[in-house]
Formats: C-alpha cells, sequence, structure tokens
C-alpha cells in the first residue's frame, strides 16, 4: 500500500473563513469569461466591499493590467491571514457541487510538483492533458512568485470506473456538519464541503492506492482543468527548489480531484472566436478543406468544424482539432488578429455575429477516451472543457505557498 507522499500527493492544510462563508467570498475561475468583461463587473458589484477570492487573483480578461493590479491582490492576501482565514484545516476537503448538470463530488488536496510534468513526452505520474504554452507563462509567474496564498481552479481527475474513492466518502461524511454549504455567484450552483481527517483520510489513502496500482501506462491523474495554473507552479518549483528545502510550501499545489466517471462530469467543446477577420485571406486558408454552407444552429460531429460570421456558417466535415489548431496558429497575424477560446455556443456565436468577428463551433471530446488519448502525449489546447464556464472550480479554500 503506498503512501500520499509514494503516489504524488500531500496532506495541505487549508485556510479558510469563519463559519457560515458568504457567497460573496467565492469567485469563479478566473480564466472563464476572457471576452466578457462585463461579467467580471457584475461579479464586483456582488462582491462590493466584502472579503472575497476576487481580491486574491487576476482575471485573465485583465492580464495586461497584472502589474497595476498586483499590489492590491498581494495585500489582499496579506490582510486576510490576519483577519478573515482564521479557520485551518489539516487535511483534505471533499466538496459536491450541484449545478446545472447534476451533483458533482471532488477532493481538494495538494500534489506534490515533483511527480508532475507537462512536457510533450512526460511519464509522469501526473500529467497534462493539453499542450503548454511556454508564452503564456511569464504573466502568470510574475503573480504566483509574490504571492504569499494560492487559491486554486485546478481540477484533477482520476480514473475511477467503480467509483471506490469519492463516493464511499460521501457517504460516510454526508451525515455530518459541514465545513461550508453556499450558493455560488454567478449562477455557479450550490457547494458544500466536509473535512477528510483521521479514519476517512486513511481510506482515501487505500482507494487512491488501489487506483495507482490499477493505472497499467495510464497516467495516475492527468490534470482536466487549469494545465497552465498548474504548468506555473511547477516552473517556480523548478527555478526555487535549487535552493529551497524539500519541504518547502511552493514545491506542492494544491487541486481538487474529481472522477472522470462522475455523471456530472459533462464535457463541453471549447469554440475559437476570431478577431479583426480578414476574409479573403481566412477563405482562402481553409478552401483546401471540405465546406458547405450550413445552419448556425448546426452541430459538428467529431472531426468537423462550423465556421460562423455575419455573413452566415460554413460546416467542414474534415477540420479535426488538431488540423485546426495547427491553422489558426499560422493564420493569427495574417487572417485576424486575436484569438479566444470561449465556453457556450451562445457566448460563441454572438461574438462571431458582431462585425469584423467569426466564431468557430466544435464537437466536444468523448470523455471515456482522454486516459487513453494522454498516453501517447498532450491533446492540443483547449480541446475539451469540464462543463460550462459556470460549473467550472471556484475559489473556496486557501494555502500558504510562503513560508
Amino acid at each position: 500500500m503506498r503512501s500520499f507522499a509514494q503516489m504524488g500527493l500531500c496532506v495541505p492544510e487549508l485556510l479558510l473563513p469563519d463559519a457560515p462563508v458568504e457567497s460573496s467570498w467565492a469567485c469563479v475561475a478566473c480564466d472563464q469569461y476572457t471576452s466578457q468583461p462585463q461579467i467580471w463587473s457584475r461579479l464586483e458589484e456582488l462582491v462590493g466591499e466584502k472579503p472575497s477570492t476576487l481580491r486574491m487573483v487576476l482575471p485573465e480578461c485583465y492580464l495586461s493590467q497584472a502589474e497595476a493590479r498586483l499590489p492590491r491582490m498581494l495585500d489582499a492576501m496579506e490582510r486576510y491571514q490576519t483577519g478573515v482565514l482564521n479557520r485551518r484545516v489539516r487535511g483534505f476537503v471533499l466538496t459536491r457541487r450541484t449545478t446545472q448538470s447534476g451533483s458533482r463530488l471532488g477532493l481538494v488536496l495538494a500534489v506534490d510538483l515533483e511527480a508532475y510534468d507537462f512536457s510533450p513526452d512526460s511519464a509522469s505520474p501526473i500529467r497534462a492533458t493539453e499542450g503548454t504554452i511556454l508564452e503564456r507563462l511569464p504573466p502568470r509567474i510574475r503573480v504566483r512568485e509574490r504571492a504569499s496564498l494560492e487559491c486554486s481552479h485546478i481540477l484533477l481527475l482520476a480514473n475511477d470506473p467503480q467509483r471506490t474513492l469519492l463516493e464511499p466518502l460521501y457517504a460516510c461524511l454526508a451525515p455530518h456538519p459541514p465545513l461550508y454549504d453556499l450558493d455560488l455567484p454567478l449562477e455557479g450552483g450550490r457547494l458544500t464541503g466536509w473535512a477528510v481527517q483521521g479514519e476517512e483520510l486513511e481510506r482515501v489513502r487505500e482507494a487512491l492506492s488501489s487506483l495507482w496500482e490499477q493505472r497499467g501506462r495510464q497516467p495516475f491523474l492527468a490534470v482536466g482543468d487549469g494545465n497552465h495554473s498548474l504548468a506555473t507552479a511547477k516552473a517556480i518549483w523548478q527555478k526555487r527548489g535549487q535552493d529551497a528545502p524539500a519541504d518547502h510550501p511552493a514545491r506542492y499545489a494544491m487541486c481538487e480531484l474529481t472522477n472522470l466517471f462522475d455523471p456530472a462530469l459533462v464535457f463541453e467543446p471549447i469554440h475559437r472566436c476570431l478577431f479583426s477577420v480578414q476574409p479573403q485571406a481566412l477563405s482562402r486558408a481553409l478552401e483546401s478543406f471540405d465546406g458547405e454552407a450550413a445552419s448556425p444552429k448546426t452541430r459538428p460531429a467529431p472531426g468537423q468544424a462550423l465556421l460562423c460570421g455575419a455573413g452566415g456558417a460554413t460546416l467542414y466535415r474534415s477540420l479535426p482539432l488538431r488540423s485546426l489548431q495547427g491553422l489558426l496558429d499560422r493564420l493569427q497575424g495574417e487572417a485576424f488578429e486575436r484569438l479566444d477560446y470561449v465556453h457556450g455556443d451562445r457566448a460563441a456565436l454572438e461574438l462571431g455575429a458582431k462585425p469584423g468577428n467569426a466564431a468557430i463551433l466544435l464537437p466536444a471530446m468523448d470523455k471515456y477516451t482522454l486516459f487513453d488519448a494522454i498516453a501517447g502525449g498532450p491533446l492540443p489546447r483547449k480541446a475539451f472543457s469540464m462543463g460550462q464556464a459556470n460549473e467550472k472550480r471556484y475559489y473556496m479554500e486557501c494555502r500558504r505557498i510562503l513560508p
């Protein structure tokens, strides 16, 4: 039977506000709504002057303002440690999140960054699911390397078809008083969390150890969401770990683990929105693919893509994601100025219908093929989304990452 450390995991000390935790404390993942600043403005209005994890994260909608926002973020972290984050939990936290897709279970823990590698040829136990864009890391590194706290939106996936880990744990803990139970802002559903300590912690270790032994050539855990956030933590540890003690808190990163086989975990496509499009250049680049006029309501099948703009829609029947992403990478700056990744058909179509824009709608990935797919290397970036934007992990627990 393996220890947590042998599986690349760590039992963290988690920090929470005093009970009851208010809805204003929780914040949706910072990499959502990147082309919809009005949603972040709405969240600002909801929070007002109340303590919130919103004050400790940088929405990627404002990534260009990182240097101006960073001092306020660091100040909030320091203030909250002495006046807000008064509860300490040495253990894991079991979560139950109810959204439009159902009720999903999760387990908040910490992973050892020595057991994680995002390189394309990685054979590490904890592995990225998508290609890492190194150019996207520097602004994130500048934020995290100066931060004293982390709050995390990283979601890990376990390959547990028999549901041996989370469901038995929930059956044990559900009758007991939770650490928190609240409605999440921005229609994020309801979130409940229980401390996992003592005997329950040992049961988790046994279940995870069994999953480790069954994994074969597949990774032990896969990064389902927050690939670049975990890669940022890894990059900082690679630099800092050369001179830091082995138990430095920055060696670990807080994540939430969920089961790929949870019925409420639905894989959604991530669409591509193009801004300042040059229509003729885009048409020339796509003319070698099999395209035909279609309705914007058409749902593309696997291997297909639907291009939508103010002038109508075209369905391409032989344009799989790997080919499409490579094409878009080459065309940026020539056929369009900027590319964004958008969740939800409606949001993508609304953006694509604006003058000068276009949207490319994609099909959803079959989630049950994920672990086999990444055994040979990561997928193209933004290949899938674990639910809609408001179903992503909200920031709740905090953890110190400086001694």
